[in-house]
């Protein structure tokens, strides 16, 4: 899918993403390879070894072979694509890279997943790189992987690398009673919303709370009639017994209410859930909000059965979390 870049990144730090290991990191950390944040550049800015660089970079190679690094995603996944970014890396960037994924589930250390026994098969054949570049690469790959090596040829320097795809959890999350059906870490998504001027729609989903008002959803100031509102797909087909909405960090643009519903249609795209066609039972009724605090409720009666819960906000605004607690009836 030539749009994946609007799935969910797995490898990204917020959601325990780390890179476990690297044969050479010389001139730049491993590290850097998940960081959130745009790469920077630094004039004249050098260390002991030699020009700072914000991304992992290696030395220049001097004998046959290529330079890896292995990444344990923070939610085990099915990629759909990945981004190679060489920003600011001009005459040292690897001429090819290739990637290649694994299963290796709980928390294996860096001496286990190097092992021989791991299994590792290619899902990116070797492909070209441009330096000073966002490369995107779809990838072509139905498998579970929860472990990811980047092989750059022959050597050099790789800024970011995002893995954009679906998450498939470890199947036991669903049997242990009340669970996150919304989130990103669970299989959750944000299929689609109104508008998500100044905050990501999918900040919503992500764990924990949010760190600063940019770590949430928020549209611009609606000026005519209306109001915003997001679509989230449940990460299984459930019932739903409660909800959390965090308005954290929004003290002076939070929502003046909030209304939830939910549908119970399997497969909907985001088109169709947009729909006015679209048939929507009421979860929680419209209730007030107030600026940066969490509000909790308790559904009384049992949903029968929710794939997608609509969050209308009124007339605008953002919203930090939304937490969707339920049990999975169906998966």
């Amino acid at each position: 899918m030539s749009n994946f870049h609007e799935l969910i990144d797995l490898a990204a730090e917020r959601l325990g993403g780390t890179v476990l290991a690297a044969n050479d990191e010389f001139f730049a950390p491993k590290e850097s390879l998940l960081k959130a944040a745009p790469a920077e550049w630094r004039e004249g800015v050098y260390t002991e070894r030699g020009k700072w660089m914000d991304g992992w970079e290696t030395r220049r190679r001097r004998e046959p072979g290529h330079d890896w690094a292995i990444v344990r995603l923070g939610v085990p996944g099915r990629v759909h694509g990945v981004i190679i970014d060489t920003a600011f890396f001009t005459g040292n960037y690897p001429e090819q890279a290739s990637l290649e994924g694994c299963v290796v589930d709980g928390t294996p250390g860096v001496t286990e997943v190097l092992s021989s026994s791991t299994r590792w098969r290619e899902i990116l054949p070797l492909v070209p790189l441009d330096g000073d570049t966002s490369n995107r690469f779809v990838v072509h790959d139905e498998k579970r992987v929860t472990h990811l090596r980047l092989n750059i040829h022959p050597d050099g320097g790789v800024a970011r690398l995002r893995v954009h795809g679906v998450v498939m959890p470890d199947e036991r999350l669903f049997t242990r009673g009340s669970v996150d059906l919304a989130a990103a870490e669970h299989g959750g998504y944000v299929e689609v919303c109104s508008d998500m001027f100044y905050g990501h729609r999918q900040n919503l989903v992500m764990p924990g709370r949010s760190t600063h008002m940019g770590d949430g959803w928020e549209t611009r100031r609606r000026r005519g009639e209306g109001n915003d509102w997001t679509i989230v797909r449940l990460a299984a087909r459930g019932t739903l017994d409660r909800v959390e909405l965090d308005t954290d960090h929004f003290k002076g643009n939070a929502p003046g209410a909030c209304l939830l519903e939910y549908c119970d249609s399997a497969g909907a795209d985001a088109e169709a859930l947009s729909s006015p066609s679209q048939q929507w039972k009421v979860l929680i009724p419209r209730t007030s909000l107030q600026p940066h605090a969490r509000h909790a409720f308790d559904i009384s009666a049992a949903v029968t059965c929710a794939t997608h819960v609509r969050l209308s906000i009124y007339p605008d605004g953002g919203v930090a979390r939304l937490r969707l607690f339920g049990r999975v009836v169906d998966r």
